[in-house]
């Protein structure tokens, strides 16, 4: 009999694992598919050679992160590579403007609106260490509450509206909202200036890295340092039904809640049952993954000094074409997340070769195919990508879902992060992570503090159910 039974290997499910096993539990990992890692596998999609990072790939929040930083990550062979930029958002106009770790450089490319992106950002950077922390716990009274509240003051605010009222042009309005973005939300909605906020600041503060060789080193060091800890795990063991588990005292879901709506069954019942029924799941996406003759030809230079580039143009489009998916559309011109890893990795693809990874939002579970959408906002800034593809993989909605059950209807969020859902997920509970079964503890992104490779909704789950024992 172990201490504790983990359910899925994803960065949360190995976070719980390493913070149970940390304590002296004994703790067994069950992972259904073959390779343990969830959002962090790194895989040959398309040609030999090419190695693809099939969801996660760009870890501002693992290099933040409270769990990940307590984790020898170094010593279990995870090499952090940082872009001389952190972040580029090509215009219209030819030019870009850039995320850059320095807070005043990144003022300067500003033009006007440098001194209010400082006077923004500026009073964060300093507090950042104790921002990230509050930011990824549960809800609760802050241990650093004056940051904290000038931080929530801006955070809850809607992206458009910040941006709008902080930047008067759009090269300020542009990079903000790109960020923003990353929420899946309309930006109108409330507190989606958080992730604007969040992310620029992660970008200051830490950098936007990449783990050279593919996100999945990062999963296998967390398993190595799981194994070193005395954990153990077995792969190719899908779960049906808690039934079927081994008997342990504790037992870690690293589920959504429609999977642990059907683990359980009917010994599920009554309010939680129906709150878990109730869950809103956001939208999906779409992503393609390219193998390239060459680097991507951008209009702008700049673009390459980056590992990640946001395409979707000015604020107004972006807001557009968000609030264009959460209607159950899809965007002509929708908002494009690209990441070049093989500019600054060269063992992701064969000399003079590179990858190209994208994704765009689409409404759950869409199976429209908009490739020819993605391909085309790729051509809008870097003329004459097309003639570098040599070939590509393309992951629908109902595809990554296949691939990881998690990502239901393509969310690779683990749920909405809609303000109601921010904190009470998947339900408003004093303790979030515990159900009402006995020793029953969902640790998934769909408990606080959400999405994001962090580990942090494992951390906080095993500490409850440490408390608990």
């Amino acid at each position: 009999m172990h201490d504790a039974i983990v359910v899925g290997s994803g960065p949360n499910g190995l976070a719980a694992a390493i913070a149970l096993a940390g304590a002296g539990r004994s703790v067994l990992v069950l992972e259904g598919s073959e390779t343990i890692g969830g959002g962090l596998r790194t895989e040959a999609l398309t040609l030999p050679g090419f190695r693809h990072d099939t969801c996660s790939a760009i870890h501002p929040l693992g290099v933040a992160s409270p769990f990940f930083r307590s984790v020898p990550l170094a010593a279990h062979g995870v090499h952090w590579i940082h872009p001389p930029a952190p972040l580029a958002h090509p215009l219209d106009d030819g030019t870009a403007v850039l995320l850059e770790r320095s807070l005043d450089e990144t003022a300067a490319g500003l033009g006007p609106d440098g001194l209010a992106w400082r006077r923004l950002l500026g009073p964060l950077v300093p507090a950042a260490p104790e921002l990230i922390d509050g930011t990824l716990a549960p809800l609760g009274v802050p241990r650093q509450p004056v940051p904290m509240a000038r931080f929530g003051l801006r955070a809850l605010r809607s992206a458009s509206g910040l941006a709008r009222s902080r930047f008067d042009g759009e090269r300020a309005r542009a990079l903000f909202a790109g960020c923003a973005a990353h929420s899946l939300l309309p930006l109108e909605s409330a507190a989606t200036a958080a992730f604007g906020l969040v992310l620029a600041l992660l970008g200051h503060a830490v950098g936007w890295p990449l783990p050279r060789g593919g996100s999945q080193r990062v999963a296998d060091a967390l398993a190595s340092y799981l194994v070193s800890l005395g954990g153990e795990l077995e792969t190719g063991r899908p779960v049906a039904s808690l039934a079927e588990l081994p008997p342990a005292r504790v037992t870690m879901l690293d589920v959504t809640p429609r999977q642990l709506l059907a683990l359980a069954g009917d010994r599920l019942g009554g309010r939680y049952r129906r709150a878990l029924e109730r869950y809103r799941y956001g939208p999906g996406v779409v992503k393609v993954d390219y193998a390239l003759s060459g680097p991507v030809p951008w209009r702008s230079a700049e673009c390459a000094r980056a590992a990640t580039v946001h395409l979707g143009g000015r604020l107004d489009e972006i807001a557009a074409a968000e609030a264009e998916v959460a209607s159950g559309g899809h965007p002509l011109r929708p908002f494009v997340l690209a990441a070049q890893q093989s500019l600054f990795d060269p063992s992701r693809a064969p000399d003079g070769s590179h990858t190209l990874w994208a994704y765009t939002h689409v409404p759950n579970g869409s199976a429209v195919d908009v490739t020819d959408r993605i391909e085309a906002q790729l051509e809008r800034f870097a003329p004459g990508f097309r003639e570098q593809v040599l070939e590509r993989s393309v992951l629908s909605p109902a595809a990554l879902e296949a691939r990881n059950p998690n990502y239901v209807g393509g969310d690779i969020n683990g749920g909405s992060a809609e303000l109601r859902q921010l904190f009470a997920r998947p339900v408003a509970r004093l303790v979030p992570y515990r159900t009402p079964l006995e020793g029953v503890y969902l640790c998934s992104s769909s408990t606080p503090p959400g999405g994001g490779v962090h580990g942090m909704c494992g951390y906080h789950a095993a500490r409850a159910a440490l408390r608990g024992s």
